[in-house]
């Protein structure tokens, strides 16, 4: 699969001039009051030395965009600019302010995460849709479950070009590099997540992800640990590679269950291997997924018996 993330992508930012601007104290009336008779306008007053509002800027530009013209963003700076912030009684920065035909209807302080300030301008607004990067991730985690890897790769690809180190594309594209054999783009791939969120859970499993392939790659047949096992149950190491070997062919309870019977066996062995690999797997299937739940109980269970 040739590398995607150089190709021309749809610009998500073609209306950011209409729904984003920065006004003045003369130009407050027009942008923001008179404006809000028309769509309920935001304002986020802010200043170049506040960290927060570095935080918070970006995500609420996000939203705004996503709501595709139901509500305005308008940005003031209030070290040029003080005097509308003083005759709202703005204490501290950041601060928001929702504007509904002229008058302020909703607002709040300081950086709130992504999630609350969505919830915020879905209330304003009356509910907003995906962003263009979300509209791809989704056609893109579609066309991974199809087994179509190249379109796969060209939609995740292009949502990382809207939103630079956005994790879900990072870590779908990743996979797509993963299931294409492709281990050092794959990794590469990883590196493009943005820093705050190299935490993030889909970023983790795609990790786990090519953690277990790159084990699984040289094993090669499943007969030869089948066979040791038959002529001794306890054979960990075996039992170890069959399990990476299962899960490398799909098979995710039968590599879970095999390492299961070596932790009961002797949790010990190789400081606890079993159980660290068990947990690897859990992390590339996710936590919501349905062996991670059995495996999580069937380990607990053992693990306190």
């Amino acid at each position: 699969m040739e590398p995607i993330i150089g190709q021309p992508a749809a610009s998500a930012a073609l209306t950011a001039a209409d729904l984003i601007i920065e006004t003045t104290t003369q130009t407050f009336a027009r942008d923001v009051l008179d404006a809000s008779s028309k769509v309920p306008v935001i304002v986020d007053f802010w200043a170049p030395w506040c960290g927060p509002c570095k935080q918070l800027t970006p995500i609420i530009e996000k939203v705004v965009l996503a709501a595709r013209g139901a509500v305005r963003l308008v940005k003031m700076n209030i070290d040029d600019h003080p005097e509308v912030a003083q005759q709202l009684r703005v204490q501290s920065i950041p601060a928001v302010f929702a504007f509904k035909n002229g008058q302020p209807v909703d607002g709040f302080m300081g950086a709130l995460p992504e999630s609350q300030v969505r919830a915020f301008v879905e209330k304003l607004a009356g509910g907003i849709g995906p962003t263009p990067a979300e509209e791809l991730i989704e056609a893109g985690r579609a066309a991974a479950t199809d087994h179509d890897l190249a379109q796969a790769a060209q939609a995740f690809g292009r949502a990382i070009q809207i939103e630079p180190g956005n994790p879900a594309a990072v870590a779908g594209l990743t996979r797509c590099y993963i299931e294409s054999g492709d281990f050092e783009r794959a990794r590469q791939t990883l590196g493009l997540v943005r820093p705050d969120a190299k935490s993030d859970a889909e970023i983790k499993a795609a990790e786990a992800a090519l953690s277990l392939a790159e084990k699984s790659a040289t094993l090669g047949d499943t007969a030869e640990f089948l066979t040791r096992i038959e002529k001794n149950p306890k054979d960990h190491e075996a039992r170890f590679n069959l399990a990476l070997a299962l899960n490398a062919q799909g098979d995710r309870e039968g590599a879970c269950e095999q390492l299961l019977i070596s932790f009961e066996y002797d949790r010990n062995w190789n400081e606890q291997a079993a159980r660290k690999q068990l947990v690897e797997f859990f992390d590339a299937y996710g936590p919501k997924d349905e062996v991670t739940l059995w495996g999580r109980r069937r380990l607990s269970s053992i693990m306190f018996s």
